[in-house]
């Protein structure tokens, strides 16, 4: 418990039944208050603005409003208040986004009672609350080093490069000047960090570029 006073807690969830076993699993801890729930999104930042909670309990896939829009709207307008995702969700596009619209926390469902009760304290003292195979999903994609990212034209001469042809043939098939075609591959060969042109498609190719 943090303090004298309770954490006052806001359910958001499609599913009443959902919102209803969180309530009964917060009802038996000390220090939590469940003040409101909510439907969707638009109701949970609607309940956020009328009761001002510690915490909000965010499912990520709701109607109206989803969780990740709800999160950055309360993260916004009611700083104080955190928000603590919990969802059936673990994909990274789902974490990426709930984490840069400003939860604190991600678990999953089917953690046990005892973890998202202490997770709701957590996040309450705005400690970050991440569910293991969350946390590793999020260490292996900052682990993960960055494609470079090639423009469409670089790939297209890349690609007409890949075929044989030579700067002036390139020009001519793109319809460019032979000077731009070199442009676009020094740029090629500063992304890809390498020095000349059957490296660079050999690269090109290794990372599914071309």
């Amino acid at each position: 418990m943090i303090g004298p006073t309770q954490v006052r807690v806001i359910l958001a969830d499609d599913h009443p039944v959902v919102r209803g076993g969180l309530a009964a699993l917060l009802g038996t801890a000390a220090g939590i208050d469940v003040v409101a729930d909510a439907g969707n999104g638009q109701e949970a930042v609607a309940a956020v603005e009328l009761h001002r909670p510690d915490v909000v309990l965010m499912d990520l896939r709701m109607p109206v409003l989803d969780g990740a829009g709800a999160t950055a709207q309360i993260r916004d307008r009611f700083p104080a208040t955190k928000v603590l995702v919990l969802t059936t969700y673990d994909g990274d596009a789902d974490i990426v986004r709930a984490v840069e619209s400003g939860a604190v926390g991600y678990l999953l469902k089917d953690s046990p009672g005892d973890t998202i009760i202490d997770a709701v304290f957590a996040a309450a003292r705005g400690e970050t609350v991440l569910a293991p195979p969350v946390a590793a999903r999020l260490v292996s994609r900052l682990r993960a080093p960055e494609r470079p990212q090639l423009t469409a034209r670089e790939v297209e001469v890349l690609r007409w490069v890949s075929r044989g042809l030579s700067n002036p043939e390139v020009a001519a098939r793109l319809h460019i000047a032979e000077a731009t075609v070199k442009t676009h591959l020094l740029r090629v060969f500063n992304k890809l960090d390498v020095d000349d042109r059957t490296r660079a498609v050999v690269i090109a190719m290794e990372r599914g570029l071309l």
